[in-house]
């Protein structure tokens, strides 16, 4: 009988340790598959991050001579990346003599007087609603029905009747500061941004001797 007793406490003892072993087994290979998911996330993240700021460093490049011969701000621009899509931080304010991002926000696009655009569309066309591609001198500053809006010259041939059509850089309740996993609003055809992300660039314009210049590109 005790042996009998000992060989079953053996065989609990084994089947506890052999239960023990397997969850262990398992808790490790689930955690370190989730951890080599997170490092591939991780990796491919800084990957864009760097592919981005190469993007911006080769845009930035091209426009500096330009900045100089014409009397703007050499110190910092305002770059937008229309090829990343909405519900992504794609208005950059850029350092043109550290060649990086000082920081990013949300823009909102054009509608094309639809009901509500997913995928950005260009037009220079009056009283289209879309946005318009190219470069813009940022101009004076003055209250609107969205609040402290500023004037936006077009500079390029694909953005020329810009004034003409009231496209201005302003703020509204609907663009939010963090990403999402939607588009956010669109405008009707202003780059349109929160009403935090405005402060932080009225900082920009507004102690700004010369003007700054706005690219909006794809």
């Amino acid at each position: 009988m005790i042996g009998s007793t000992c060989n079953e406490k053996t065989k609990s003892f084994i089947i506890a340790l052999l239960a023990t072993i397997i969850f262990i087994t398992c808790y490790v290979f689930y955690t370190n598959k989730n951890t080599i998911k997170i490092e591939k996330k991780v990796v491919k993240e800084d990957k864009e991050k760097i592919l981005q700021l190469k993007r911006l460093q080769a845009k930035a490049a091209t426009i500096k001579p330009y900045l100089k011969n014409n009397k703007y701000n050499t110190y910092v621009c305002f770059l937008i990346d229309m090829q990343m899509p909405g519900n992504k931080k794609r208005f950059f304010v850029f350092d043109l003599k550290a060649d990086t991002v000082l920081y990013k926000g949300l823009v909102a696009h054009g509608s094309c007087n639809t009901t509500f655009l997913e995928n950005v569309r260009f037009s220079n066309t009056p009283d289209c609603g879309c946005s318009a591609m190219g470069k813009y001198k940022v101009g004076y500053k003055y209250k609107g029905q969205f609040g402290n809006a500023y004037k936006l010259y077009g500079l390029d041939s694909s953005n020329s009747n810009a004034f003409e059509r009231f496209i201005v850089l302003h703020s509204y309740s609907c663009v939010g500061d963090e990403e999402t996993n939607t588009v956010v609003c669109n405008s009707l055809g202003c780059p349109m941004v929160s009403i935090t992300f405005l402060q932080k660039l009225s900082m920009k314009i507004d102690k700004s001797k010369q003007p700054i210049m706005l690219w909006m590109f794809q």
